[in-house]
């Protein structure tokens, strides 16, 4: 059991995306066993008939979802579970606030497990903790959360954006710090590889450093112009990325749109069609 209290105790985008020459055989590469869309990406029309949706995923040929935004917290997880089997897709996990994990914990954990989830990721971190005084503070609670839900029969994993690593008090980013003070057994990543890119980050250089911690990617490209596509409609080389050594241990690769356009569906088709083509 986890309380409140318990918890309180304790280059331009576009180039750094790109790729250099560290790239390894398919035989050390990562293997895209199913692609997952992350539901954040077709908000809309989720929140407005979430079975006619998840229908639609499967139909275009997804097998994982990620739910995240959407008002899915406030939706019935049994229907959605029972549609989800019906359709033939998998959420292997879920986003889940820092708010609620620390207040709403024990409804977490039984959300996450009612959707078939095996992580519960969080995936955003509000202005109040952007500082240092507050990054630190918060984060000896990322490890009592692993802990927590380890006990569960659940992992944790962290998804960043691009404010981890432009933001630097005292000359060290934020992301540095998670680095150093989080347990990697107990806190493990979930690498948005669109807003690592555009930080400034060597989308190659962090993946290779990262490398067994990284526990799924959202899937994402960035148009020469710097703002977000569709997989495949910008410059990315996703090929590239998953042949490094350090992707071989990802497990789930999430599609991801925060920008997509209504209708969505054609967005989300041409990112499915492109990751299919990448499997190795």
């Amino acid at each position: 059991m986890i309380s409140r209290r318990t918890l309180l105790a304790g280059a331009s985008g576009a180039a750094a995306i790109a790729l250099s020459d560290r790239i390894v055989a398919p035989a050390h590469a990562a293997r895209i066993q199913a692609i997952g869309l992350q539901l954040y990406t077709v908000r809309d029309i989720f929140q407005k008939d979430p079975v006619a949706t998840l229908e639609q995923v499967a139909r275009i040929g997804y097998r994982e979802v990620e739910y995240g935004g959407g008002g899915y917290e406030g939706m019935d997880p049994a229907l959605l579970r029972r549609t989800m089997d019906r359709v033939g897709l998998r959420a292997p996990s879920i986003h889940v606030g820092y708010d609620a994990l620390l207040g709403d914990f024990d409804k977490s954990v039984a959300r996450a497990k009612a959707l078939g989830a095996d992580i519960v990721v969080l995936p955003y971190m509000t202005n109040e903790h952007r500082t240092e005084q507050g990054w630190q503070l918060a984060l000896p609670n990322f490890n009592r959360f692993g802990a927590a839900l380890k006990e569960a029969g659940l992992g944790f994993a962290y998804h960043n954006h691009d404010f981890e690593f432009t933001t630097k008090p005292g000359g060290v980013s934020l992301y540095d710090r998670f680095l150093k003070e989080t347990d990697a057994a107990l806190v493990k990543i979930e690498l948005d590889l669109y807003w690592a890119a555009y930080a400034g980050e060597s989308a190659a250089a962090l993946i290779e450093r990262l490398g067994s911690r990284i526990y799924s990617y959202h899937v994402k490209d960035m148009r020469a112009d710097r703002s977000m596509a569709a997989v495949g409609a910008g410059v990315t080389d996703f090929a590239a990325l998953f042949k490094l050594k350090g992707s071989a241990g990802v497990k789930h690769f999430y599609v991801e749109n925060d920008q997509a356009p209504a209708p969505y569906l054609p967005d989300i088709t041409t990112s499915f069609t492109t990751l299919r083509a990448l499997r190795f």
